[in-house]
């Protein structure tokens, strides 16, 4: 049994454990980081970004079949559309690989030693390793739990044969011809519109009243539109109850029972704390529900352990982990640091896409501040017009007495790429009057943003 002791040990190569190690390595930190799969996590391998490359795919895919249908709105015609699932599976394997290699190659720029394995606690210093060569025990002066997370997985439909998850989703060789979606939040939505696009006939069940619950229903109404444009058909307040002969079971909203023909069922209802299998047991952690507590620094509740990303709660995001990954490796080097993050933005990759930065109104008000608002939608937008993508709006929040920025929401085509923007006038403190003053690039989609400031002021140009 070999043995190897370092300062810090980091377990699991997600986004916030890998990001971790490479910044404890710049600073000089000696670091080990421990891997059963592939480094970049979830996110990189199976989530985040092969989800966002079939997304793509099936954009492009549509815009041919529509052309070839003659329903091109900017005169393209086709004589037909046909799509490979194999082939753009292994252009996202591709691309994948491109990923990891990068991180791995970041990892050893920065002198992180890589273990491959599935780690176990031994205690809050030492952690078994079972690689191919055999087991690794390795010691650590402090300790990174940064193992992620997995699918909820629903009883009635478990996992296996036709039911699967969002991994098995993203790996299909050809495209479903009916397909049942189980969640309508942003995982489930994401996916079914992307196989709806491909071709599929998808069926979304829903237990709550309405699509992606998380977010304002102001947000979500141009998303819903859009559903009902594919052909997706949404049962809403309906729970699956199991499968007969192949069809999903489900008890509708009225109290009937509904029997869906589905060649694939997609079950996205979560994703759960992954402390399963790790020996955690060996550690007084505290919890929070299922979730590791941790404080302002990520410290755990016994001393030397840290814990960062998916195993923390919710937000559970990519980017929250890796900001916490890097602050944590500053702590570990002996810099001052805590998390003191305004907002962590969401983005919810539908069509339309969604952001969310800081809060929305009804939360301002239930803070009990009065604040003003101000809305421009898209179809003021030039730049948003010439991409068919006129369909939503920029929202921003804001104190009435001083104008301090409280948050900022969109809904429209690609307003994905407005997060950073909407993060930064949060976390510096911006004022409506900053982002009205700041020239904003024409013809592009940000202008709606500086529209939405000036809105607020009483001072709307374009509306």
């Amino acid at each position: 049994m070999k043995e190897i002791s370092c300062k810090l040990l980091v377990v699991g190569a997600g986004p916030g454990g890998y990001v971790c190690a490479i910044r404890a390595g710049q600073l000089g930190i000696d670091t080990v980081i421990v891997e059963a799969k592939k480094p970049g996590g979830t996110c990189l391998t199976i989530g985040c970004i092969p989800s966002k490359a079939l997304i793509h795919a099936a954009e492009e895919f549509e815009a041919a079949r529509l052309a070839a249908e003659g329903k091109s709105a900017v005169g393209i015609s086709l004589s037909a559309a046909a799509i490979d699932l194999s082939k753009t599976v292994a252009w996202k394997d591709r691309i994948v690989g491109r990923l990891t290699n990068g991180v791995a190659g970041l990892l050893k720029k920065a002198n992180v030693k890589s273990v491959h394995g599935f780690a176990k606690f031994r205690d809050g210093k030492t952690v078994e390793v079972e690689t191919e060569t055999g087991t690794q025990v390795i010691r650590a002066e402090t300790v990174v739990i940064a193992t992620g997370s997995a699918p909820v997985e629903l009883p009635p439909v478990p996992f296996g044969g036709p039911v699967i998850s969002s991994t098995e989703a993203l790996s299909l060789k050809s495209v479903p011809e009916t397909l049942a979606v189980v969640g309508a939040g942003y995982i489930g939505l994401e996916l079914g519109i992307a196989f709806a696009k491909l071709g599929a006939k998808v069926t979304v069940v829903e237990a709550t009243d309405r699509i992606l619950p998380l977010y304002d229903a102001e947000l979500t109404k141009s998303v819903g539109k859009q559903l009902a444009a594919l052909g997706i058909e949404v049962l809403l307040g309906a729970k699956a109850q199991g499968l007969d002969s192949g069809q999903l079971v489900v008890a509708t909203a009225d109290g009937a029972t509904r029997k869906i023909a589905a060649e694939k069922i997609l079950v996205a209802v979560g994703r759960k704390p992954a402390i399963e299998d790790w020996g955690l047991e060996e550690l007084d952690l505290d919890r929070a529900g299922r979730f590791i507590r941790i404080d302002d620094q990520c410290r755990t509740s016994m001393r030397g352990v840290f814990a960062i990303g998916d195993v923390t709660g919710e937000p559970m995001l990519a980017h929250r982990a890796m900001a916490q990954g890097e602050m944590v490796a500053e702590i570990v080097a002996g810099h001052k640091r805590s998390w003191d993050k305004r907002c962590i933005p969401a983005v919810c990759f539908t069509d339309p896409e969604i952001v969310s930065a800081g809060l929305t109104p009804d939360e301002a008000k239930a803070g009990g501040r009065e604040v003003k608002t101000g809305v421009f939608p898209f179809a003021a937008n030039g730049r948003a017009m010439t991409k068919h993508g006129e369909d939503g709006f920029v929202r921003v929040v804001a104190r009435a007495d001083n104008h301090l920025v409280l948050g900022i929401q969109a809904v429209g085509q690609g307003v994905s790429e407005l997060s950073a923007a909407f993060g930064l006038a949060i976390e510096m403190g911006a004022r409506l009057e900053d982002i009205a003053g700041t020239i904003h690039s024409h013809p592009t989609q940000g202008e709606a943003f500086q529209e939405a400031a000036l809105k607020a002021l009483g001072q709307a140009l374009h509306i």
